[in-house]
């Protein structure tokens, strides 16, 4: 395996591509987002430890979405179990799996009790249920995740690839964070694209979105069937981008065969 260096207009490739193969399988895709959100939310409805877990398993579902990318890339239909796929690599690779989730979970945890000195606010991984009140609409609420997100950027940007590196390549958990960051810094040009592009597909199917939000809720009288809406775009564009994942990691590492792993459902 080695670091491969793609020109910037591979990023806007990048986005196209995950698009393009979200829309062979769209249904396939939404589901497999769907599962995840669905886990996640069940999992921060547990008493103190629930967020915690879902946090948790943020890089084994990550692995997942991307290993379901690869199953279509390979012509395979990719059912609910490829969210699986980190447990189901071996021991040592599980294992390895399991403590990219502790370190990001310790990462989250000390930027949040950072953030929260700050604005005391505490920012939430997921908001818990009936959170999404007048408290979420405070100036300091929205400014503590604003500074999650900036701070959380360098954490992002270490855990992009490590997953993967992980699963695919059995590279220990601390080098999958340094190769990951090395990957995305020297890729950096081709990153901004696919940040910019995928801005703009949000902004564009956004649009359209709340335009067709307010005409239902006009035509209704129901201001809150009209939000409705709103809750498949969003699983739209969350399953599009997941779905591109797989190829920023793709195109970023030159692949050694024999240190791969074999697709989903084949025995390590």
């Amino acid at each position: 395996m080695k670091l491969n260096i793609v020109p910037a207009r591979t990023g806007v490739l990048w986005v196209r591509l995950g698009i393009r193969t979200f829309m062979r399988q769209p249904l396939a895709f939404s589901v497999l987002f769907f599962v995840y959100m669905a886990a996640a939310l069940l999992l921060s409805a547990i008493p103190v430890i629930g967020p915690v877990l879902g946090l948790a398993i943020v890089p084994a579902a990550t692995l997942g979405l991307m290993a379901a990318t690869r199953e279509a890339e390979d012509g395979r239909f990719p059912t609910p179990t490829v969210l699986l796929s980190a447990f189901r690599a071996g021991r040592q690779r599980v294992r390895a799996m399991m403590i990219l989730g502790l370190i990001y979970t310790a990462a989250w945890l000390a930027i949040a009790a950072f953030v929260h000195a700050l604005v005391d606010v505490p920012p939430q991984p997921v908001p818990a249920q009936g959170a999404a009140g007048p408290a979420m609409l405070s100036p300091e609420f929205q400014l503590s995740m604003l500074l999650m997100m900036v701070l959380f950027l360098p954490v992002s940007v270490m855990f992009w690839h490590a997953p993967a590196l992980v699963h695919w390549h059995g590279v220990s958990p601390l080098k999958s964070l340094f190769f990951s960051t090395v990957a995305c810094m020297r890729n950096f040009k081709a990153f901004f694209m696919y940040g910019l592009a995928w801005m703009g597909v949000f902004f564009a199917l956004f649009f359209v979105g709340s335009l067709l939000a307010g005409a239902i809720a006009l035509v209704s009288g129901n201001p809150q069937l009209g939000a409705v809406v709103l809750m498949p775009l969003m699983i739209l564009l969350g399953a599009m981008f997941t779905t591109s994942l797989y190829f920023t990691f793709r195109d970023s590492f030159v692949a050694t065969p024999e240190l791969e792993t074999p697709s989903p459902g084949e025995s390590p």
